[in-house]
């Protein structure tokens, strides 16, 4: 395996230097502020992700007042006693995407939340919780109990949120194949995404950085090149890159 001092240099001095790379390095949130997450807001960015996924994100994000007004500012609660015709009316609503599947899948992840935030006091609570050595069971969690949050979507919902976490992102696979990491160029078996777990926890132990910074950084030592103003542009995305 390459040492991860060897793919952070790489990633340096593709992006101009260690300052630079510094600079393209998300700010982490604390686990106070996640854990003061409204369960509102949660739903809304788990929402958010149901609806970009396939589709075209910059017309989600457009539209996204009208969705926050069609499902009630994503109150779990006020949404889960909603009668089978609100539902039923928002599958021709023009202020969203009408996509019957992911309108429903607000329906149930809406319980979902509730359920969580009944357990652990609130959805927040539950996700600043999880430890992020661990972050691959997460994922199957959200998958197993959410609706519509497999592939990336449940991946990209932790870390809009500020979950401290990984990103199995093309980039990311290919520098991890590159240092050495024996993983299918698809890694999505629980023995593949368990070799990237053990790995980055192996070097968040040895350099310190967070789950995060190490699979940015990857990301930015391998792959398609941006320039900077595209990756400044690109900071506050849920995207490795």
């Amino acid at each position: 395996m390459l040492s991860f001092d060897e793919i952070y240099q790489r990633a340096a001095n593709r992006k101009g230097g260690e300052d630079e790379l510094k600079a393209l390095l998300p700010k982490p949130i604390s686990r106070a502020e996640l854990i003061a997450l409204p369960d509102d807001r949660a739903l809304a960015e788990m929402s958010k992700g149901v609806f970009r996924a396939g589709f075209s994100w910059r017309v989600i994000e457009q539209k996204w007042p009208g969705f926050e007004e069609a499902f009630l500012e994503f109150s779990p609660k006020r949404l889960v006693f909603e009668t089978d015709e609100f539902w039923e009316r928002l599958t021709s609503d023009k202020r969203i995407v009408r996509h019957g599947q992911k309108i429903m899948a607000v329906r149930h992840n809406a319980q979902f939340i509730i359920e969580t935030a009944d357990q652990h006091g609130s959805f927040g609570k539950f996700v600043a919780a999880w430890p992020a050595d661990n972050i691959i069971e997460l994922w199957d969690h959200l998958l197993k109990h959410g609706k519509r949050l497999g592939g990336m979507t449940g991946k990209y919902f932790l870390r809009t949120i500020g979950k401290d976490s990984f990103l199995p992102s093309t980039d990311v696979v290919i520098a991890l194949r590159d240092a050495g990491l024996e993983i299918a160029e698809n890694p999505t078996s629980k023995r593949d995404l368990g070799r990237i777990q053990d790995q980055i926890n192996t070097w968040g132990e040895e350099t310190g950085l967070s789950q995060t910074h190490i699979s940015r950084v990857l990301a930015m030592s391998a792959g398609k090149n941006f320039d900077l103003e595209t990756l400044h542009n690109m900071a506050g995305s849920d995207e490795d890159a």
